[in-house]
């Protein structure tokens, strides 16, 4: 099913049907993910599959695949950084239900009208993908040397009293003695 269509979908009518969708989307079309990357060339790949878990819970499996353009914050140099990702949310019409979702499942809200955006899901996903600091594989690490140079000019300066120039103007005379 293409991304257009998939936008917004009823995730109850979805479940009843077991529907599957796999397609592309273009990495253009995340407006969230795009300010976490260098560029938004590429695609993701996903997968998502509707349906009820064993304990009759709805769920929604996300499978998404995609090689993210990043910044080596070592190198500032642009790298693929490669996702693939695997997470069951289960569907909950109000927030008080999270605290019955088993463990290794995550809360996703249905709206009050049953709408559901599988692929802001998707994206939710690549978001939570992107390391913190970015680090290129390969690229060499920085070890810093410090070298301490203003801690030797201070020492070979004589220190003065910042308080002398106080201490000469006590010492002079006022008009009015």
């Amino acid at each position: 099913m293409s991304a257009t269509s998939l936008s917004v979908v009823d995730a109850w009518r979805m479940v009843s049907a077991a529907r599957i969708f796999t397609g592309r989307v273009p990495l253009s079309s995340f407006t969230r993910l795009a300010g976490l990357l260098a560029d938004t060339e590429g695609e993701c790949r996903y997968e998502i599959e509707f349906g009820r878990d064993l304990s009759g819970l709805a769920t929604i499996d996300i499978v998404a695949e995609a090689e993210l353009p990043l910044v080596c914050q070592r190198s500032l140099e642009r790298f693929l950084y490669p996702v693939s990702s695997r997470q069951q949310l289960g569907l909950l019409a109000d927030e008080s239900e999270e605290a019955a979702l088993p463990e290794g499942v995550e809360p996703a809200l249905v709206g009050p009208d049953g709408t559901l955006h599988p692929l802001e899901l998707v994206e939710d996903e690549l978001i939570l993908a992107v390391p913190a600091f970015p680090v290129k594989p390969g690229s060499a690490e920085v070890e810093a040397v410090w070298n301490d140079a203003t801690a030797e000019v201070e020492e070979e300066q004589p220190r003065t009293n910042p308080f002398a120039a106080l201490a000469a103007l006590k010492g002079r005379k006022t008009l009015g003695d």
